[in-house]
C-alpha cells in the first residue's frame, strides 16, 4: 500500500451494504454505483460474492468487459477454502479467481467459537485453510485482503488464538489484515485498544470494518485509524443490514477536513454530496436529510438567532463550509425565523429583501400564516408567492401575476355498490374568468385532487399552453391538531416539476380538498412565473 493513500478507502457497498433489509441490486444497478464509487476516488470496490450468489458472479463477468475503472481496483469477496480439503479444487476459491477482480477479499474465522460452532472444525484446521487459500490466491496473482469475521469478540475471548490468524495470513502473503466488529457491539475505546495491541504483536498493515449497531460505527473507524489501521473499510450512505455500517461518506470527509488526511482522489470530496444522492436513486432508499455532510439538512439554519450570525460569518454556526462536500446552506422559514432569517432565504431565492419595510411585513406575514397551519420549511415555492404578494401590497414590487379569476369550484367523488375497492370516481368543475370571459370546464380522477387538477388544466390550457410541461410529482398530507378528529385542520404539500427541477407549493384548510386546491393554483402559478409567462387574464 505504500504508492498509495496513506489511509486507504475500502467500500463494500455492493456485498455488505446490499445485505440492508428491503434493498435489492441488481446487476446494471450494481455496475452504476460502481461507477459513482470510483467517481468519488475509493480505493477498493468490493463488488460482491462471485460462485456464491449467481447475480454476483455476472456482475464480475460484465464488470471485467464494461467497467473502465479509473481510480479503485475491483474486489471479488469469498471465504477460505473448505475444512479438510485444498485450496486449488475448492469451487468456491477456484470463483474468485474466475473473477478476474485484481483483489480478493477472504472471510475468516478469527473467534474460536464460531470456528468449532458455525464451521464445526478445530482451531488448528481453520488456521490451515487461512493458510491455504490465501498463498494459493497470492500465487496466483492476487492482492488478498483477509477479513477476520467477530475479530474483535474474538480478540477478548482469546487473544493468542485471534493474533494467530492474522500472523497465518500475513505469513501466506495476504497484503492486509481486516479487523471486524461484525456485531457492532463495541465502544471506540475498546476498538483503540484492540487494534494497538494488534499492532504491537503483529505489525501487520490494518483494516477496519465496523458495523453501527451501537451507533458508533464511524466513531469506531475513525478510533481504529488513530491507532494505527491504514485502511477504512464501510458503505456509502451508511447501508448495511440490522443498523447499517461504518458511513464511508462521513469516515472520509471527517479524515480530510478534521484530521487534514487525503483519502479520495483530488476533488473527490467535493462530489460527495451528488454520489450520495445519486446512488441513493439507484437503491430507491430515500436519501437521510440529516445525514452528517451530505444531508438535506446538514446546513440548513431555522432559529432566528443562527441566522443573524450567519449574515455576519456563516463560520460561526457551520462546522466547515458545505461546498467542501459538495453540499450548500440552506435558510428554513418559519415561526422561529427572525428578519435575518427571511432576508438570507429572500436571498437564496433570489429576492431583494434589504428594504426594511418590506422585511417587516413579511416577516411579520409568514409568522401569521404559520400561526394558522401553514409551513414553509419544504414550500420554497410557497414563500417566494407570499413575498412577491406583500412587496406588491406595499408598491414594492410587481408580485405574481393575476393568470386567471376563480369564480368556483366543485368535486364529487362517486362509488356505487357493487363496484370494485378502489374504483370510486372523481368529478370536478371549476369555474373561471379567463380573458375578461367565464369559462367552465370539468375533469375526471382517480381522486379529487387528481380531478381539479384535470378540469383546471382543461380550463387553462388554451391560454396556457405552458402547462403541458408541469406534472404533480409528489403530495403529502398533515392532520393538525388531531384531536379533533375529522374537524381537524388539514395541511397539504404539494410538488410540482417541469423537465428542469420541482417545487413545492402548501395549502391549508378545513379539508384536504380545500387544502389541496390552493397549493395546486399556487404550484401551477408559480410554474408559469419562473418560465416568465404574462399573464393572459
Amino acid at each position: 500500500m505504500s504508492e498509495r493513500a496513506a489511509i486507504e478507502v475500502y467500500d463494500t457497498t455492493l456485498r455488505d451494504g446490499a445485505q440492508q433489509e428491503g434493498l435489492s441490486l441488481s446487476v446494471a444497478d450494481k455496475l452504476a454505483i460502481a461507477r459513482h464509487l470510483d467517481d468519488l476516488g475509493v480505493g477498493v470496490i468490493e463488488g460482491g460474492w462471485p460462485g456464491a450468489i449467481p447475480k454476483d458472479t455476472e456482475f464480475f463477468a460484465r464488470a471485467a468487459d464494461e467497467l473502465q475503472l479509473r481510480h479503485a481496483r475491483l474486489a471479488a469477496f469469498g471465504a477460505t477454502r473448505r475444512a479438510g480439503g485444498r485450496a486449488d479444487t475448492d469451487a468456491q476459491v477456484r470463483a474468485l479467481l474466475d473473477a478476474r477482480a485484481p483483489v480478493v477479499t477472504l472471510v475468516a474465522k478469527s473467534h474460536t467459537g464460531h470456528v468449532e460452532r458455525a464451521l464445526r472444525t478445530t482451531p488448528a484446521e481453520n488456521l490451515e485453510m487461512v493458510r491455504d487459500s490465501v498463498a494459493f490466491l497470492v500465487a496466483e496473482g492476487r492482492e488478498v485482503v483477509l477479513d477476520a469475521e467477530h475479530f474483535f469478540d474474538g480478540f477478548l475471548l482469546d487473544r493468542a488464538y485471534a493474533l494467530e490468524v492474522l500472523r497465518v495470513a500475513m505469513t501466506a502473503g495476504a497484503s492486509t489484515v481486516a479487523l471486524c466488529d461484525t456485531n457492532g457491539g463495541h465502544l471506540p475505546d475498546v476498538v483503540a485498544d484492540v487494534v494497538a495491541e494488534v499492532r504491537a504483536a503483529v505489525g501487520a498493515p490494518m483494516g477496519i470494518h465496523c458495523h453501527n449497531d451501537t451507533g458508533c460505527a464511524v466513531a469506531n473507524t475513525l478510533a481504529a485509524v488513530d491507532a494505527g489501521a491504514v485502511q477504512v473499510q464501510g458503505t456509502l450512505n451508511g447501508y448495511g443490514e440490522r443498523t447499517g455500517n461504518a458511513d464511508l461518506v462521513t469516515v472520509v470527509a471527517n479524515l480530510e477536513l478534521k484530521r487534514s488526511t487525503p483519502v479520495l482522489r483530488p476533488g473527490g470530496l467535493a462530489e460527495a454530496s451528488r454520489i450520495a444522492h445519486a446512488v441513493s436513486e439507484i437503491t430507491n432508499v430515500p436519501p437521510y436529510s440529516r445525514q452528517p455532510y451530505v444531508g438535506a439538512s446538514a446546513f440548513t439554519h431555522k432559529a432566528g438567532l443562527h441566522a443573524s450570525a450567519i449574515r455576519v460569518d456563516p463560520d460561526l454556526y457551520q462546522h466547515t463550509d458545505p461546498r467542501t462536500v459538495g453540499n450548500d446552506m440552506r435558510m428554513l422559514v418559519s415561526e422561529m425565523a427572525g428578519r435575518a432569517s427571511i432576508e438570507l432565504k429572500g436571498r437564496e431565492l433570489g429576492l431583494d429583501l434589504s428594504d426594511p419595510v418590506l422585511l417587516s411585513a413579511v416577516t411579520e406575514a409568514v409568522k401569521s400564516k404559520e400561526a394558522e397551519g401553514y409551513t414553509f420549511e419544504a414550500a420554497d415555492a410557497s414563500f417566494d408567492l407570499l413575498v412577491r404578494r406583500v412587496a406588491a401590497e406595499r408598491g414594492l414590487g410587481e408580485g405574481v401575476p393575476d393568470y386567471f379569476h376563480v369564480d368556483s369550484w366543485r368535486v364529487i367523488t362517486e362509488m356505487r355498490p357493487g363496484d370494485a375497492h378502489g374504483a370510486a370516481l372523481s368529478e370536478a368543475t371549476v369555474r373561471l374568468v379567463l380573458q375578461g370571459e367565464r369559462c367552465v370546464a370539468s375533469g375526471e380522477g382517480n381522486g379529487p385532487v387528481n380531478a381539479l387538477d384535470a378540469a383546471l388544466r382543461t380550463a387553462l390550457d388554451p391560454s396556457y399552453p405552458e402547462l403541458a410541461h408541469l406534472d404533480l410529482v409528489d403530495f403529502r398530507v398533515r392532520i393538525l391538531d388531531a384531536a379533533h378528529g375529522t374537524d381537524a385542520v388539514t395541511r397539504v404539500l404539494l410538488e410540482t416539476a417541469d423537465q428542469e427541477s420541482s417545487w413545492t407549493t402548501v395549502g391549508v384548510g378545513p379539508n384536504v380538498v380545500e387544502a389541496s386546491w390552493e397549493a395546486l393554483v399556487d404550484g401551477l402559478a408559480h410554474g408559469l412565473l419562473r418560465r416568465g409567462v404574462p399573464s393572459r387574464a
